[in-house]
C-alpha cells in the first residue's frame, strides 16, 4: 500500500511553517493516543502515521529532500524509513506533548537515570492578621503564631533512623525506573514505591515516622510596612514549611485584615469623613477641631457653606506602601437644623427670615418658579 502524503497526514498546507507543522502533530498524536483510545487499531495506525509524518518534517533535511523527491527521496539519500515502526522517533515528544499522558516518565525517564526523584522545596504557608486603620496606615510589628512542619531534629531530613543507609529498592533494582509494554512499544515509568530515588528507606526515623520533618509551633515578628491596605500580602521568605533533605523551605505569606473604622473610611489613599456643623456656623463661617489619624486638626469652614459641600485637606490621607506618596482627607459637612428653641431664639429666627425677604407663613413659590425658568 502506497504512503500517505505527510502534509496530508497532518493536515497542513506545503508550505507550513514548523509551529504549524509542530501544532498540527500534537493535535493529532493526543487525539489517537493509544491511552485515550485502548485497543483500537485504527487509532494506533494514526497515531504511527502522524508521529513517521512529523519526525520527517520537523527536520529541515529531511522535509527538503521528501518536498523534491517524496518517499523513495528519503530512502534513496540514506534517511531511515518507517516501514517498521522506529521508536527512536519519541526523541521530541515530551517537548511537543508536555506532560499531558505523563510523556516525561514514559520517554523521557530513561535518559534522566536515578535524577528522576527530585527532592521537592516546602509548601508555602498562609496567615491572616487583622489591624486597626490606625495601625495599617502608620505600620506596625505584629507577633504571629503558626505550625508548620520542620526539618526533624533526629534525622535531620534524611527520613532515616540516625546510623542506617538506604538500601536498593527491590521494586525497580536502584534504576528508578519499571518498564512495562503498552501497545506497540515499550514505556518506563518512575518507579512507584521510591519515586525514582533508587532507593529504599528501610529504617524509617522513629521521631518523623519516615517523614522528615515534624510539626511545631512557632511565634514570629512580623513588620507589617505603613500603608498597607485589606487583603495585601507580605511574603516571608524562607517561613514555611521545610523542605525535602537538600531542598528549600517554603514562603509564609501574611495577609492583612483591616478592621472598618468608627469615623473613617478609606478609599485607595484617600480617607473620608463627615463633621456636622450647626447652622450658623455653616452660614457665617467657622473654625473646627477635627480628629486625623495623626492627631487633630483644624477645619476651616467657608461662610455660606452648604450641606453636603466636602472640603479637602491635602496631605491628611495614608501613606502608600511605597512611601511616595501621601492620600488627603475628603471632609464632607453636614449641616443640622436646630431644634427645641426658645421663644428668643425663634424672634431672631423670624427677624432674620424678614430681613430676607422670606416669608414662613405663607406658601414659597420659589422654587416652582425657578423649575419653570430651567424648562422654558
Amino acid at each position: 500500500m502506497p504512503k500517505k502524503d505527510y502534509y496530508q497526514v497532518l493536515g497542513v498546507a506545503r508550505d507550513a511553517s514548523a509551529e504549524e507543522i509542530k501544532r498540527a502533530y500534537r493535535q493529532r498524536a493526543l487525539r489517537h493516543h493509544p491511552d485515550r483510545n485502548p485497543g483500537s487499531k485504527e487509532d494506533e495506525e494514526k497515531f504511527k502515521e502522524a508521529a513517521e509524518a512529523y519526525s520527517v518534517l520537523a527536520d529541515p533535511e529531511k522535509r527538503s529532500v521528501y518536498d523534491r523527491f517524496g518517499h523513495d527521496g528519503l530512502h534513496g539519500e540514506g534517511f531511515q524509513g518507517f516501514s517498521g515502526f522506529d521508536s527512536s522517533v519519541f526523541g521530541d515528544f515530551e517537548d511537543i506533548l508536555g506532560n499531558f499522558f505523563g510523556f516525561g516518565d514514559l520517554f523521557g525517564g530513561a535518559s534522566r537515570g536515578r535524577a528522576g526523584a527530585r527532592r521537592s522545596r516546602g509548601r508555602d504557608l498562609a496567615v491572616e492578621i487583622e489591624l486597626g486603620l490606625e495601625e495599617a496606615a502608620a505600620g506596625v510589628e505584629k507577633e504571629i503564631k503558626i505550625a508548620r512542619g520542620e526539618t526533624c531534629p533526629a534525622c535531620r531530613g534524611s527520613k532515616r533512623k540516625p546510623g542506617t543507609f538506604s538500601e536498593r529498592c527491590p521494586t525497580c533494582g536502584g534504576a528508578g525506573q519499571v518498564r512495562f509494554q503498552q501497545g506497540f512499544f515499550t514505556m518506563a515509568r518512575t518507579c512507584p514505591r521510591c519515586q525514582g530515588a533508587g532507593e529504599f528507606n528501610a529504617s524509617p526515623c522513629e521521631t518523623c515516622r519516615g517523614k522528615g520533618h515534624v510539626r511545631e509551633k512557632r511565634a514570629l515578628k512580623v513588620r507589617v510596612p505603613a500603608g498597607v491596605a485589606d487583603g495585601s500580602r507580605l511574603r516571608l521568605a524562607g517561613e514555611g514549611e521545610s523542605g525535602d533533605e537538600g531542598a528549600p523551605a517554603g514562603d509564609l505569606y501574611v495577609v492583612t485584615r483591616v478592621r472598618r473604622h468608627h469615623f473613617f473610611e478609606r478609599d485607595g489613599n484617600d480617607l473620608v469623613c463627615e463633621v456636622a456643623v450647626s447652622f450658623t456656623q455653616a452660614a457665617l463661617g467657622a473654625r473646627i477641631e477635627i480628629p486625623t489619624l495623626g492627631g487633630s486638626e483644624v477645619l476651616k469652614v467657608p461662610a455660606g457653606t452648604q450641606p453636603g459641600e466636602i472640603i479637602r485637606l491635602k496631605g491628611l490621607g495614608v501613606q502608600d506602601v511605597g512611601g511616595r506618596r501621601r492620600g488627603d482627607l475628603f471632609v464632607k459637612v453636614l449641616v443640622r437644623t436646630p431644634d427645641n428653641l426658645s421663644r428668643e431664639q425663634k424672634a431672631l429666627l423670624t427677624k432674620l427670615a424678614e430681613a430676607r425677604g422670606e416669608n414662613t407663613e405663607s406658601v414659597d413659590k420659589s422654587v416652582i418658579h425657578r423649575l419653570k425658568d430651567i424648562l422654558q
